[in-house]
């Protein structure tokens, strides 16, 4: 591609691109396409290696000419990978192997028949679906933030110009002023998706106000909720509408250096992060004079080392400065006094994937979608007890109930639908009165619960609503940066009762103890890490307070998840004596009794064989024996 050095050169070039792309999607270029799931869960399910063998059959049988092979962003569906899908017919085949790529080719792309065992199977109605569109998954969908993922080569300029790549910056840098900017994402009514929910316009507007030599806009990539990989797959699927987005966000308000601070642990996001910065400075897109205009711009990547704490924006910017992570008092604000004490806006990554929607398509389109206090939309990573888990987008004001049940696919194995986190380790349970909740930043927070960056786990009734506090907890406690006495102290105290709970060492009093302390820290903590860690604890204390009383009064987890509150037993009436978990117990704490055994056979009783029982004083609560009775002689009470 030659260098993009004005308008004209970027419309000629978007032109040359979208018909290319189209051309591709629609067959028109003479081949059929073939796109597979390059997102870090289909590639840890080997589709890489699906990728390379397509390529070496489509070889061997001479249709170069005829196929193309493409790797994409994530098909969201991570429950069904890895996914094949083929152009033009829009066909979609799930859970692919490497075995099934030899039947892809010479059924398919050679006899022109579909591959039915690799379609999608509705569970409600047992028919084989071929477009991904009539997946129930899907219908509910809007991508905006996930814009070109499951379509677009992450890899390749071209294919992002061909699908509404910097046509937002486009207009923004040569039909608007950097105020006009900054009107349309306030009339938009977009809020940081990081979970903050702080209206971007006006972040952006504090940071203009402000005279400075110098300005930064910050990526925040530093996604650390257990269970939410959003901004992963955003970065992986389309790195390009990132960078436009923070781009847009530098014109706005005068920044002319952009940083994207991503975990290390994404090194695929990194890589194409990485290159789609060198392939847009290699043309113009990046560098002086953007467009031929006035408009500079450059951006860096900086990695974070994992530490949940650097998802607080001072923190982060103490770790890009080079300085141990941990909060800085505010005010000021980092729109005010942030990166080297310069202005900077630090925006998360799905907030800036969906910039360039709103200056592309208007503030009104967007502002149509959504609730009255929350526009747009929002990406879920729905994880958990739920039949199908992945990535979703929806429109902002979609309830509970279509999330995890029209969406989601409900519960698996008939179970009862128990509670939904939201908000990860700083949000709250909601409950089954819950699951009408149109889903948006101020009913969650009315609920007891937050939005967050958007992780979502579902629990079903064999879920313990004390032991997931407990979990949570636990993160807490070990992602606490320690500046501050009530998080480091205060939730390592509130850790050591609720691990108390779980052992049956609790009382009444303990409770009492964990709800006064959690205000403690809730109100004293210097950062929103501290001032949200006991949330967990007061939602579920607030929604399951029988489960908590259960636990301290009755020494009993209602749920048997708590090791120290149950026990296996061996049921001598349903017992054959075939001793097999005696064999499988690792503690040799399961033995013969004088009871005889039940007879396999009806009627035909077994002479030497006697019913097992459990010595409960040995017994290390491992679970093998009721994993391995084959006879349902063994439960967990």
């Amino acid at each position: 591609m030659e260098k993009i050095i004005s308008t004209s050169c970027l419309d000629k070039n978007i032109g040359e691109c979208t018909e290319s792309l189209k051309a591709k999607l629609e067959g028109k270029d003479g081949k059929r396409a073939v796109v597979v799931c390059g997102g870090t869960g289909c590639i840890a399910n080997n589709s890489m290696d699906i990728e390379e063998e397509l390529r070496k059959e489509i070889a061997a049988h001479g249709l170069q000419d005829r196929v193309s092979i493409n790797h994409v962003g994530c098909f969201g569906f991570c429950s069904q990978g890895p996914f094949v899908k083929i152009f033009p017919e829009d066909t979609l085949y799930r859970a692919v192997k490497v075995s099934d790529v030899k039947a892809i080719v010479e059924k398919d792309l050679m006899g022109g028949e579909i591959c039915e065992n690799l379609l999608y199977v509705d569970p409600t109605t047992k028919e084989k679906v071929q477009r991904q569109d009539d997946i129930n998954f899907y219908k509910k969908q809007i991508r905006i933030a996930l814009h070109g993922c499951s379509l677009i080569n992450p890899d390749l300029l071209e294919e992002a110009l061909g699908y509404d790549g910097f046509k937002g910056l486009k207009r923004a840098l040569t039909t608007m002023t950097p105020q006009e900017v900054i009107d349309e994402v306030l009339a938009s009514g977009i809020r940081g998706r990081g979970g903050g929910g702080f209206p971007t316009g006006r972040k952006w507007r504090f940071a203009a106000n402000i005279k400075a030599d110098q300005k930064y806009v910050v990526c925040n990539g530093d996604e650390g909720d257990p269970g939410a990989f959003m901004d992963r797959s955003i970065l992986e699927g389309n790195p390009f509408e990132v960078i436009e987005g923070m781009m847009i966000a530098g014109y706005a308000f005068g920044a002319s250096e952009g940083y994207f601070y991503v975990r290390a642990e994404y090194p695929i996001a990194v890589a194409r992060l990485q290159r789609a910065i060198e392939d847009m400075e290699k043309v113009g897109l990046l560098g002086d004079n953007i467009l031929g205009t006035d408009f500079s711009f450059r951006a860096h990547i900086r990695l974070g080392a994992g530490a949940f704490v650097c998802g607080e924006e001072t923190a982060l910017l103490n770790s890009i400065e080079g300085k141990r992570g941990m909060p800085r008092p505010r005010p000021p604000f980092p729109a005010i006094k942030g990166l080297w004490g310069k202005p900077t806006c630090v925006n998360n990554v799905e907030t800036l994937a969906q910039i360039p929607f709103i200056l592309r398509e208007g503030a009104a389109k967007f502002a149509s979608i959504g609730t009255e206090g929350s526009k747009g939309t929002k990406v879920f990573a729905l994880g958990g007890k739920v039949n199908n888990v992945g990535l979703v987008e929806v429109p902002m004001g979609t309830t509970l109930r279509e999330l995890i049940y029209d969406i989601g696919g409900g519960i698996p194995g008939g179970k009862k639908f128990k509670a939904i986190q939201t908000g990860g380790p700083s949000g709250g349970c909601l409950t089954e009165k819950d699951l009408d909740t149109p889903i948006d930043y101020d009913t969650l927070v009315a609920r007891g619960s937050m939005m967050g960056s958007g992780g979502a786990i579902v629990m079903d009734e064999d879920n313990c609503a004390v032991d997931v506090a407990h979990f949570y907890m636990s993160f807490i406690c070990d992602e606490s940066c320690g500046k501050c006495s009530p998080c480091r102290i205060g939730t390592k105290r509130l850790y050591e009762m609720l691990t108390d709970v779980t052992q049956g060492k609790g009382t009444e009093k303990t409770l009492d103890d964990m709800k006064e302390l959690a205000t403690v820290i809730k109100q004293g903590s210097l950062c929103a890490l501290g001032q949200t860690a006991a949330n967990p604890i007061l939602s579920t204390m607030n929604n399951f307070p029988e489960e908590y009383r259960a636990h301290v009064v009755d020494k009993k987890c209602p749920a048997h998840v708590c090791k120290k509150l149950m026990a296996y037993i061996i049921d001598p009436v349903k017992c054959v004596g075939c001793t097999l978990c005696a064999r499988n117990c690792p503690v040799s704490c399961i033995k013969p009794t004088d009871i005889p055994a039940k007879p396999m056979i009806p009627g035909k009783p077994m002479p030497g064989k006697f019913a097992h029982a459990i010595d409960q004083s040995k017994c290390i609560k491992c679970g093998s024996c009721l994993s391995g009775c084959r006879f349902g002689a063994i439960e967990k009470k």
